[in-house]
């Protein structure tokens, strides 16, 4: 009878002891990593610093000119919807999407050379960032869509859009939500696309939840309304 009770007493305090071991290895803890999912732009590492810094506007004017071939003088962008208007984008944002591009988030095959590392340094994100920011961002005819589907557009972006980008569409710096207003209308609807079918990579997960049920139509027609939308 003593020998029984002996061991209930070690199986007994086995369990106890090792117990959270057994129950860390079944949940899915930030310790492990396998199953959390990674906060949504984290600030840390490479974003943070260049966040933290003073973007000098003279730098940053350098620094851009070869970019220009891309993003055109004055970072207008093109109508065609490859490249986009630049020109007074929230710093934050900017520094945002090219950290995201050279860390590999955000998926973007033409912009990834000219962010490296050995092209760009911290600073001159920065600096970038605060030239871009300090342009007029002026609404060139070319960004409009063809103009069907308006009232569509405005309803959906009422119902969908304007309480985190805003209601003339002039974003939010501190919560890294870009000037979208006069966008090219094939470069909303180029990455709207992506977002939505989730190939964008670094999207927010709450415009992804809302777009997830577009159909292309809807697409085109906030896209088309945006790029009509006044430049703050």
């Amino acid at each position: 009878m003593r020998g029984i009770i002996v061991n209930f007493f070690i199986k007994t305090m086995c369990l106890f002891l090792c117990w959270p071991l057994f129950a860390m290895a079944q949940s899915p803890t930030s310790a492990i990593g396998e199953i959390k999912t990674p906060l949504w732009n984290e600030l840390k590492g490479e974003k943070l610093d260049a966040l933290q810094l003073k973007g000098d506007i003279i730098r940053g004017a350098e620094a851009f000119q070869p970019c220009q071939g891309c993003h055109r003088r004055g970072a207008t962008g093109s109508a065609s919807g490859l490249y986009p208007r630049l020109a007074g984008q929230h710093a934050t944002v900017l520094v945002e999407q090219i950290a995201d591009i050279r860390a590999g988030k955000r998926v973007n095959s033409t912009m990834a050379p000219f962010s490296d590392e050995h092209v760009l340094t911290t600073q001159e994100i920065a600096d970038i960032a605060a030239y871009l920011q300090s342009l007029p961002p002026r609404s060139l005819p070319e960004a409009k869509g063809p103009g069907r589907g308006l009232d569509r557009g405005e309803k959906l972006y009422g119902k969908d859009c304007i309480a985190c980008h805003g209601h003339r569409g002039e974003g939010d710096s501190q919560k890294f939500t870009p000037l979208i207003a006069g966008q090219h209308y094939q470069y909303l609807l180029r990455e709207m696309a992506l977002i939505r079918d989730g190939k964008r990579g670094n999207a927010n997960p709450d415009m992804v939840k809302v777009i997830s049920a577009y159909g292309n139509d809807d697409l085109a027609a906030v896209a088309d309304y945006i790029s009509r939308l006044m430049n703050p």
